[in-house]
């Protein structure tokens, strides 16, 4: 059935015989049966492969990107600008070495770029360190909650609900096979419940897991979330979005002990929702339990400058029962281009996006809420994202979607999301007014 692959029935018998199953399909057996392909792909037999390429490419084409229409979806990623220096900085062989970075005398370039992002990231964060990258925000998250039960005594995980779903989800997934527990705190007017919290927070709690802004995209303040972790021996971690950092307090300023987050806006495309590049940074405290590696400045033979992997807490390099993950790749093309932009920007770039982008959504949510049928959902402060609650949903999407403009992220009922970066001008800002109105 598949002639590319290059072994025989008797060759896969004897592999599954070994594994111990009857039969490739039951290497899937955790895979829920109505998310599988009950029948083979829809594709015409006897063409050849420049003719399914045709074909596939054809089918690719239906999907409707960022810059076939206007773009006002957030939820972790953003139709950013990626400036022209970024792709063509990445693209050069002085930061993409060609072997692994445990060899340093070849390997210069990855690790001068990794040493880089890793700078920038504690920097942004006001964290003492971080460590080479991860794969994503959610799964950045995730590893977080392990170095926190790695770290204290207790079964159990606080992580608010106005933590976006998405992150919840990996966050639980990650666990749900540990013997750990996710209890959740409960959202009063689209903010953590810190009453619920208080009451929830107690000896068996490992850490309190928050978003800054929320999930919905409004700023909570979390003076009390440090103290309140460190009065039960537990770790707090906030999920910061990174542009903020240029004007809202950053995971540093709260004396959080683990931040994570998305730097997808930082140089990377929307891409469908990946690949993206996800950052962890921690306290000098913590600093061994960080998973992946960490890279170090050091002095060559010669005297030079050079870079190393100086630490390194997965299972490949040291004890498996004393490593804190076992994350083996690191998403560098992605960090290089996080590290390019955060380089070219500096502090007063992302300080100028960051108000960018919150002046034009406080100017589209006047204007929005203005109209009839349009209503905002709370009074509270927000940063570049917020709700709105129209009549009927699914048909003001699709107006919006027959205007050349992509549908909103429903988030219940007839409750929209609404998101603009520094992509978006006043005429396209003007004209989504114009087209909700009509």
């Amino acid at each position: 059935m598949f002639p590319y692959i290059p072994i025989s029935k008797a060759d896969e018998d004897k592999m599954l015989g070994v594994i111990g199953v009857n039969s490739v399909d039951d290497l899937f057996i955790d895979i829920p049966e109505n998310l599988k392909l009950d029948r083979p792909l829809d594709l015409p037999n006897h063409k050849s492969e420049i003719e399914i390429r045709k074909i596939i490419h054809k089918l690719a084409n239906k999907n409707t990107s960022a810059t076939d229409k206007l773009c006002f979806l957030g939820k972790g990623t953003y139709d950013s600008y990626i400036p022209s220096i970024v792709p063509y900085l990445t693209s050069r062989s002085e930061f993409s070495t060609a072997y692994t970075p445990y060899q340093p005398e070849i390997s210069q370039g990855t690790l001068h770029g990794i040493f880089e992002f890793q700078t920038l990231v504690s920097n942004l964060t006001d964290m003492h360190c971080s460590n080479a990258s991860m794969y994503d925000g959610p799964t950045a998250a995730a590893e977080s909650a392990l170095m926190a039960f790695d770290k204290q005594k207790g079964d159990t995980l606080l992580i608010s609900k106005t933590v976006n779903p998405k992150i919840r989800e990996v966050v639980e997934t990650y666990l749900k096979f540990r013997g750990f527990k996710v209890v959740l705190i409960e959202e009063n007017d689209y903010a953590t419940d810190m009453d619920d919290l208080k009451a929830k927070a107690n000896k068996d709690i490992v850490g309190i897991m928050v978003q800054s802004p929320n999930y919905y995209g409004y700023v909570e303040d979390y003076s009390e979330i440090a103290s309140l972790a460190k009065d039960n021996k537990a770790l707090s971690i906030m999920y910061a979005d990174p542009s903020s950092l240029g004007i809202l307090k950053t995971p540093g300023e709260y004396e959080v002990d683990i931040a994570v987050g998305e730097l997808q806006q930082f140089g990377s495309a929307m891409n469908y929702g990946g690949p993206h590049i996800g950052y962890i940074a921690t306290t000098k405290k913590l600093m061994r339990k960080l998973p992946g590696r960490i890279v170090g400045e050091a002095i060559d033979s010669k005297g030079k400058r050079a870079y190393v992997l100086t630490l390194q807490a997965r299972e490949q390099h040291i004890r498996r029962e004393k490593a804190s993950s076992n994350i083996c790749s690191n998403q560098a093309l992605n960090a290089m281009g996080a590290t390019i932009y955060m380089s070219l920007l500096g502090k007063k770039g992302i300080k100028e996006i960051a108000i960018n982008s919150t002046a034009k959504a406080h100017y589209l949510f006047d204007k929005l809420t203005q109209l009839d049928g349009i209503k905002p959902v709370t009074d509270k402060s927000f940063y570049r994202e917020f709700l709105i609650e129209v009549d009927d949903a699914n048909a003001f999407n699709k107006k919006l979607s027959d205007a050349g403009i992509l549908s909103l992220n429903v988030i219940e009922g007839n409750i929209l999301q609404v998101a603009v970066t520094e992509n978006r001008t006043k005429e396209e800002l003007d004209y989504f007014v114009q087209m909700a109105e009509v």
